[in-house]
C-alpha cells in the first residue's frame, strides 16, 4: 500500500512542472527555444545554432527532471514518519550510484564539449574568395562600412551628447545582397565593441588594433536589427544599426547610390583616436 501512495506523491511535483514548463510557452517559441522567432533561415548559420540551443535544453531539462524526481522521491520515502526516533541508517560506500555519478555527468560534458564544438568550426569557417567583402568599424557610438570589392563607402552618423533618442533615419545600414557569401572583417577605432545583429543569432568582438572576421550567407530578405553588446561608454544602448538583406537588384541600386553621393574609396582605420597602439604602422593601417 505504501509503494502506490508514495509513487502518487512523487507524480504531483513531475506534473506541476510540466504544467508549468508547458503553460508558459507557445508551440512556436518552445520549438525555437525562445529565441526570436525571424531569426528562422536568416543565415545559414541560424539552423545549426538552433538545433544546438534546443538540444542542449532538452537535454537539460532531462536531467533536471530526473534528479527533481528523484529528490522528491526520496523526501517522500524516506522521511521521518511517526513514532521514529534516533538517527537513520546511514548508507556509504555504494559503488554501483557513486560510479553512476561520475560517468553520467562526464558523457554531458563530453557530449556537450563535442556539439559545441562542432558547431564553432562550422561557423568560423573561413569562406574562400567571398562574394561580398565589407570592414565594418566601430566607433564610440557608430559604425562605418567599407565595401571593398564595390570600392563605395558609409559612415554611421555618431551619437552626439545633446541627443537623447537616436532616429532609425541617422542609424547605419548595413546591406547585404541575398544568397551570397559574405566576410565581414572587423576592427574598432577606440574601446572594445561588439557586432551583434540579432536575428543572425551571432555576435563578434571587434577590438582596436586587430581584424576579426565573420562568415556567413544571408538567405532571406529582410530588415534586421543591430546593436553593440559590448559596454563601451555612455552612450553604448544608442551604438545601433540595422542590416539590409537584399535582392541582387536592391543590392546593385544601394552601392550606385553610395557612388551618387561620390562615397568612393574606403574609409581609412587609421583615423583611429588610439594613435599608440602596437603594430600602427603598416600592418595596422593595409586595410585601411
Amino acid at each position: 500500500m505504501r509503494p502506490k501512495r508514495s509513487l502518487r506523491w512523487l507524480s504531483l511535483p513531475i506534473i506541476a512542472s510540466l504544467a508549468l514548463a508547458l503553460s508558459g510557452c507557445s508551440s512556436v517559441d518552445f520549438g525555437n527555444g525562445f529565441l526570436p522567432s525571424s531569426s528562422m533561415g536568416v543565415t545559414n548559420h541560424t539552423g545549426p545554432i538552433t538545433n544546438f540551443w534546443t538540444t542542449s535544453w532538452v537535454i537539460l531539462f532531462g536531467v533536471g527532471f530526473i534528479a527533481w524526481g528523484l529528490l522528491a522521491w526520496a523526501m517522500i520515502v524516506y522521511r521521518r514518519r511517526k513514532g521514529e526516533t534516533g538517527i537513520p541508517a546511514q548508507l556509504r560506500y555504494n559503488n554501483p550510484i557513486e560510479a553512476l555519478f561520475t560517468i553520467v555527468p562526464l558523457i554531458l560534458v563530453v557530449g556537450f564539449f563535442i556539439l559545441t564544438a562542432r558547431t564553432m568550426s562550422d561557423i568560423e569557417k573561413p569562406t574562400a574568395n567571398p562574394d561580398v567583402q565589407i570592414q565594418v568599424i566601430g566607433k564610440q557610438w557608430s559604425w562605418d562600412f567599407n565595401y571593398l570589392h564595390e570600392n563605395v563607402y558609409e559612415s554611421g552618423i555618431q551619437v552626439q551628447p545633446d541627443q537623447v533618442n537616436k532616429k532609425v533615419s541617422e542609424m547605419p545600414v548595413l546591406h547585404l545582397p541575398v544568397n551570397q557569401t559574405v566576410e565581414l572583417d572587423l576592427q574598432s577605432r577606440d574601446v572594445i565593441h561588439s557586432f551583434w545583429v540579432v536575428q543572425f543569432l551571432y555576435k563578434k568582438d571587434v577590438f582596436p588594433g586587430r581584424w576579426n572576421h565573420e562568415y556567413f550567407t544571408p538567405t532571406k530578405v529582410g530588415l534586421y536589427t543591430g546593436k553593440c553588446a559590448e559596454l563601451c561608454g555612455e552612450f553604448h544602448s544608442m551604438m545601433l544599426f540595422r542590416v539590409s538583406v537584399d535582392t541582387p537588384e536592391q543590392y546593385a541600386a544601394y552601392i550606385q547610390s553610395l557612388k551618387d553621393k561620390n562615397q568612393i574609396g574606403q574609409l581609412s582605420i587609421n583615423d583611429s583616436r588610439n594613435q599608440n597602439l602596437p603594430g600602427n604602422g603598416a600592418s595596422a593601417g593595409s586595410k585601411g
